[in-house]
């Protein structure tokens, strides 16, 4: 038996990742590093959920910084490699389902464009996104077959692979391997529907109680990166009254957690632990998970 040396929380945004991540360090007498491509930013604590005790790799990029899971792999192999080292264990915990997986897996992730090699190819398809569409069958016409020619992003990222030798579909084959770094138990928290949508409207309405929109009206005095720009709430805030921007934003929440939810479904190995107990109760059970492995 081999006691794993990481163990990843998952699980849908309100859950209780934090909760439970920070009851399974405190078992096993060690720091829980967040993989969460929105809690890497400061200046927005309240909107990005993020936890009140000190956690690794939260609050290491001002929100003019861009970021990236190539960037943000290598911060998160190195706590890992730090935290086992001192005390045997590390816990992570994430809402960004590929950036819990590259720090448990050596990802072969893609090289670069070369500077404004981007841009260009966004305002090829705001151009003509017919043109650039074929432009991606004429170069990988695998990677043509799994995305959608009105999706602009995916399209001008699989042309930008191709360029260079890449391609978007033996991505998604490295991604998904059951391999990982360490010896590593990965748990998902299940929560039911109606319980998660309970939460969900909870975790809002104490958002806005907290003042989230100064927060956001203060973030945005200041310059915001494309990465940062993308957090959930941020835009909604910025432009609307109150009361719609709640409304806008459980509805966005929603659909962001049935997104979570199929990543669970998709990481290899992932043990389901039923979220509906107390984090006390929920560790418990990993650990129970953990010790017969």
């Amino acid at each position: 038996m081999v006691f794993p040396e990481v163990l990843a929380v998952f699980g849908p945004t309100a859950s209780g990742k934090s909760a439970v991540a920070e009851e399974l360090a405190d078992r096993l007498g060690t720091e829980v590093i967040s993989c969460d491509a929105m809690q890497v930013y400061r200046g927005l604590p309240i909107l990005t959920n993020q936890p009140a005790r000190p956690t690794r790799l939260v609050g290491i990029c001002a929100l003019a910084e861009e970021m990236s899971v190539g960037a943000f792999t290598p911060l998160a192999l190195d706590a890992i490699d730090d935290l086992v080292d001192a005390h045997e264990a590390a816990v992570i915990v994430g809402g960004t389902g590929l950036y819990l997986r590259a720090a448990i897996a050596e990802l072969s992730l893609p090289p670069k464009a070369a500077p404004g090699e981007r841009e260009r190819l966004e305002q090829l398809y705001d151009a003509d996104s017919g043109a650039a569409y074929d432009r991606l069958l004429e170069l990988d016409a695998s990677a043509a077959s799994v995305v959608h020619r009105n999706d602009r992003r995916r399209v001008v990222r699989a042309v930008e692979l191709a360029q260079v030798g890449e391609s978007l579909v033996p991505a998604a084959d490295r991604l998904w391997a059951a391999s990982t770094r360490r010896p590593t138990l990965v748990v998902g928290l299940a929560v039911p529907p109606a319980e998660l949508e309970r939460r969900i409207i909870a975790r809002t309405d104490a958002m806005f109680t907290a003042g989230v929109v100064e927060e956001v009206r203060g973030a945005l005095a200041g310059p915001v990166s494309r990465t940062a720009e993308k957090a959930l709430g941020l835009t909604e805030i910025a432009t609307l009254a109150p009361a719609e921007a709640r409304a806008r934003i459980i509805v966005r929440t929603r659909r962001y957690a049935a997104y979570q939810r199929k990543w669970m479904r998709r990481i290899p190995g992932l043990v389901s632990v039923d979220a509906t107990r107390t984090p006390e109760e929920v560790v418990d059970a990993i650990l129970e998970v953990a010790r017969a492995r």
